[in-house]
């Protein structure tokens, strides 16, 4: 089957936006009177929901339900600042536009679209799926499944591109190929360093599929 669709995760992909994180999550720490996070917090926020997050940095703390309530009413947007996109990827979406449809699939939630308006990436992708618009995130296939149907393609014509373990179980739960993005400890399909390599990648996956 030919290469139809090409598919992103968003954060470590599309942005560097471990800053962004350790930003607003600490600043959620710190209203509680919590330490801030250590590398292995920032690990795992990097790659799951704010709900799973937040579950993650206050585990079977009281003031749960007190944390959930001030992260609902916080204001993203200083914090968007801190995310940077990747290199050469104007480029890539360029080359792959318009021969290949383009989603992203993400388990960032309330505050995508905001990310991608500051970045002035919407028009860039026919559909973005984050944890907001379904009831399982990723590694769940769901997010997927509504990308194969929005497209109405077969898993063998599409590509996931990500950077993270909870990416690589999503890509082998969907039956997707993987291209890992600059984490060469995943198992994936393919394993991409830049987006400037990006176009040689996809002619060469184009020829495969073909």
């Amino acid at each position: 089957m030919a290469l139809k669709v090409v598919a992103f995760d968003c954060d470590g992909v599309l942005f560097d936006s471990r800053q962004a994180n350790i930003a607003f999550y600490n600043q959620i720490l710190r209203q509680f009177n919590r330490p801030v996070m250590a590398s292995a917090a920032v690990n795992y926020v990097h790659s799951h929901t704010a709900l799973e997050s937040l579950l993650f940095l206050f585990q079977d703390d009281p003031q749960f339900e007190a944390v959930w309530q001030y992260y609902q009413t916080m204001d993203y947007r200083p914090f968007i600042a801190y995310m940077v996109q990747e290199p050469f990827l104007q480029e890539f979406l360029s080359f792959l536009r318009p021969r290949f449809g383009l989603a992203v699939a993400t388990n960032r939630s309330t505050t995508t679209r905001a990310v991608f308006q500051h970045h002035r990436l919407e028009e860039w992708f026919d559909l973005v799926v984050s944890a907001q618009d379904v009831a399982f995130p990723k590694p769940h296939p769901e997010s997927f499944q509504r990308i194969l149907d929005h497209f109405q393609i077969d898993p063998a014509e599409a590509l996931y591109i990500g950077d993270s373990l909870v990416d690589q179980e999503f890509a082998c739960n969907v039956g997707v190929r993987l291209v890992a993005y600059r984490n060469p400890e995943l198992q994936a399909d393919y394993h991409l360093d830049s987006f400037s390599h990006g176009p040689a990648l996809i002619q060469r996956l184009a020829a495969e599929y073909a």
